[in-house]
């Protein structure tokens, strides 16, 4: 069976330089609930890892010093994972207290979004019928 170029690629997954790797981790981990599934720990300490959220992941290493940059390196960069129930995100995620966004509806789809302790902006994502621009209420 022949694999064409397209079918070869199974998935993207987001590959973040962080300032603190445990601080995201805690972040991810404890506040968003993403499982880690793989790290590298030369020396004992974590390097990288790789966090997932149920078909979504995320990849975590720390900047070493020569090449650390001055500023916030999230800023503009934004990661959206497509989910069946948004809506069921942002109450999980706020009631471990973390910061997110109210739901509102753009492109047919409840939006919610958060910004990590590097400034990357993550966005939970799922398909609607409300109309465009509706404020999610409890």
């Amino acid at each position: 069976m022949e694999i064409t170029i397209q079918a070869n690629v199974r998935q993207a997954v987001p590959f973040l330089r962080v300032s603190n790797i445990e601080e995201s981790v805690r972040y991810y981990v404890d506040g968003l609930g993403f499982e880690k599934k793989k790290e590298w720990t030369p020396d004992g300490k974590l390097q990288w890892c790789w966090l997932q959220y149920g078909g979504g992941a995320l990849m975590l290493q720390e900047w070493n010093e020569s090449n650390r940059p001055e500023e916030k390196v999230g800023v503009g960069v934004s990661i959206c994972f497509q989910c069946a129930d948004a809506l069921a995100i942002y109450r999980e995620v706020t009631s471990r207290g973390i910061q997110a966004s109210r739901p509102v509806v753009g492109n047919a789809m409840w939006v919610t979004s958060l910004t990590d302790p590097d400034g990357y902006q993550i966005e939970f994502e799922s398909p609607t019928d409300a109309p465009e621009e509706s404020v999610f209420a409890e």
